[in-house]
């Protein structure tokens, strides 16, 4: 590989550039490639790691544990009750244990600031599988499916609709500005992503020639897009008093039929997933109960039409957490 990542840490993309990245998702593609071609791969044989989740996840846990067995690695999992991080033991000390035991430490939670914790003292490479500021692996995924379906990022036009202050929103809109794709925010003015991160892209777009843009109209936010993305309008960990006062605030940018005829014609759809867009789960249901709506973020027919590319990402999800372990433990000589 061209960049050396050895040792390093995925916090955030603001750590990588440009070039970085884009060897991170070629690496993911070859990956994918011998995944594919029933072709073993397993660099990273006798090394041992552990996955540290504050937050359930379907997606991010299977992607790391499934990766980590196919690089060759062993795997521990800690789910929410499964260590004393925070309640017996600091996260300091936890980070120095664990960098004694395991050759990498995925996080996935709350605070930013505890990955960082855990980076600062493990002597490991530490993998961010979620905070509530930042989503890294993610949108490694969501590039690799971008670059499958249209060959490329530079000059994309991407458009995020709902709540774009939050993990999603933030990864989203820094990933763009490094590649050099057209970020649109498509969301009522107050769920904008905070001005210090917004001015800190904008220095980042004047580099890649990206273009960022934020808006409260639908129309003008679907027009021209390549891409239409969202996420759930309600994140994990919100309390249940916030439910009422969200959807009311982002019903209108319910990506819906409508909204896919207003972006280009080849348009894909994207959502990183779980998503509510039918009353097939506890939670749909619940919601249709309490506020008669049969989805909220995307409808049914958006989910399941030609456009969506969900599942593609869901997968990619593999292939690209594969590659930054790959990167960051194995060493180059």
């Amino acid at each position: 590989m061209k960049y050396n990542y050895f040792g390093r840490s995925f916090l955030t993309l603001l750590d990588f550039n440009k070039e970085e990245i884009s060897e991170l998702l070629t690496l993911s593609a070859k990956l994918k490639a011998k995944k594919h071609a029933g072709l073993e791969c397993q660099p990273l044989k006798g090394k041992n790691v552990v996955l540290l989740f504050e937050k359930d996840s379907t997606r991010t846990r299977c992607a790391f544990e499934a990766g980590a067995y196919d690089l060759g690695m062993n795997v521990t999992y800690l789910g929410p009750t499964g260590s004393q991080m925070g309640k017996k033991e600091s996260i300091k000390d936890t980070a120095r244990v664990l960098g004694r035991m395991y050759d990498g430490i995925e996080y996935r939670g709350f605070k930013q600031e505890t990955v960082e914790i855990l980076a600062q003292y493990s002597g490991v490479p530490v993998w961010n599988g979620l905070t509530d500021k930042y989503h890294p692996t993610q949108i490694l995924a969501d590039f690799l499916t971008i670059i499958e379906k249209f060959g490329h990022l530079e000059g994309i036009n991407f458009t995020y609709f709902g709540d774009a202050r939050n993990n999603m929103g933030n990864s989203l809109m820094i990933g763009s500005a490094i590649m050099g794709m057209n970020f649109t925010a498509c969301a009522p003015s107050d769920l904008w992503p905070n001005q210090e991160l917004i001015e800190k892209c904008y220095e980042l777009a004047q580099v890649s020639g990206a273009k960022l843009k934020f808006t409260e109209d639908i129309s003008e936010g679907a027009k021209n897009a390549d891409v239409i993305y969202t996420d759930v309008w309600v994140s994990m960990g919100e309390p249940d008093s916030v439910w009422k006062d969200r959807i009311k605030k982002l019903a209108p940018y319910q990506v819906n039929k409508a909204v896919m005829e207003k972006a280009n014609e080849a348009a894909i759809f994207m959502h990183c997933l779980p998503a509510f867009h039918n009353r097939e789960t506890a939670m749909g249901e619940d919601t249709y109960k309490k506020f008669g709506l049969e989805a909220l973020e995307v409808t049914e027919e958006v989910f399941e039409s030609k456009q969506s590319v969900v599942f593609d990402e869901a997968e990619n999800r593999l292939h690209t957490i594969k590659a930054v372990m790959y990167a960051t433990l194995k060493e180059e000589k």
